[in-house]
């Protein structure tokens, strides 16, 4: 294991010690989750923005453990290519709640689309620009004139990737962007790229797979905000709130399971996952990906429950966006953000 690998160390000690604080959900696998009843009984077709990959095991796993299920809802999952894809999904009427990321969901709100966002799915920034480090980048201004990989260019991975940009006073069209697929390792590998927007999962998975040495530059250096959240159409919300607050409820206590048992994720992502085939990789990403789910936010001095926004720090993220350009009016976060529907709330 290469040495920058370590910059983002995940402990399976914590994540397997993670069940004893997390009992107070009666949680002890899918047959207490099944147990609790609920009156509510409806479908809900989740929009992502990736194909379904480990790093969302916790979801792909329902039909193994049912946590919405136990709550009346019938869960579809969507994939997509990026969180403006998902975006897109529910604004067309093909999804119900979209999995994506606060720029696609700042600039769907720029346009006018009537969204809200009701859950924060990983309140920490997991996104990062790789470099092999014979590039000589070592920091965002070497990315000048220089060619750099995306996932998609609906992804979270390009806006990212322009924030870090715009804090080294470079633009877009300073660089040249490429769109390489989700592995969007390998063409870092064969030189075809200078350097890859990726998220934290990515960049584990390249190493394991034998990248090298790498320079690692992560965005949350320059603006850590949430890197995906849940966002329904506002309609939706006024329509039916009840079958979206028993999806969070599942959603709640999907995270809380693979938090409290990642081995047992990591065993079930390689049947589930279309990357999940080495099962020490699967839990890599499962810990990285429990790790980034942790609330930023406190609450008379313990941390806030699973889904909690922190406004503060979305609303430097809004307002990065509108500096950056990439939103052209101001938008105050707390009239975009409904937290009145997160379990325990």
């Amino acid at each position: 294991m290469s040495a920058p690998f370590l910059t983002y160390p995940v402990s399976r000690r914590r994540w397997l010690g993670a069940s004893a604080s997390l009992l107070g959900l009666g949680l002890a696998g899918s047959g207490m989750a099944a147990g609790a009843a609920s009156p509510v009984s409806g479908k809900i077709r989740l929009a992502g923005w990736s194909k379904p990959i480990s790093e969302i095991t916790n979801i792909l796993a329902e039909p193994d453990k049912g946590f919405f299920k136990a709550q009346g809802v019938d869960l579809t999952y969507l994939p997509g290519a990026g969180g403006g894809d998902a975006i897109r999904n529910i604004l067309s009427g093909q999804g119900d709640v979209a999995f994506t990321d606060p720029g696609s969901f700042f600039m769907a709100l720029d346009k006018g689309e009537k969204l809200v966002a009701i859950y924060d799915i990983y309140p920490q920034n997991v996104f990062n620009v790789v470099s092999l480090r014979s590039s000589g980048i070592r920091t965002p201004a070497d990315l000048k004139g220089k060619t750099i990989g995306v996932y998609s260019l609906a992804s979270g991975t390009r806006q990212n990737l322009l924030v870090m940009l715009h804090q080294a006073g470079l633009k877009e069209s300073d660089v040249r962007i490429v769109v390489t697929g989700l592995l969007n390792f390998a063409p870092l590998m064969q030189g075809q790229v200078d350097a890859t927007a990726a998220t934290d999962t990515g960049l584990a998975v390249g190493l394991r797979k034998g990248m090298g040495e790498v320079q690692v530059m992560p965005v949350r250096d320059y603006l850590n905000m949430s890197s995906d959240m849940f966002v329904v159409r506002r309609q939706m919300l006024e329509q039916q709130p009840a079958l979206l607050q028993a999806f969070l409820r599942g959603y709640r206590d999907s995270a809380a399971w693979m938090m409290a048992q990642p081995e047992e994720a990591a065993t079930l992502a390689t049947k589930r996952a279309i990357d999940g085939t080495q099962r020490d990789i699967n839990l890599d990403v499962i810990g990285l990906r429990n790790a980034s789910a942790q609330p930023t936010l406190r609450v008379q001095g313990k941390v806030a429950p699973l889904g909690s926004f922190d406004l503060a720090a979305l609303q430097k993220g809004a307002d990065a966006y509108h500096a950056l350009g990439m939103v052209q009016q101001p938008i105050q976060v707390a009239d975009v953000v409904d937290s009145r529907w997160l379990p325990g709330a």
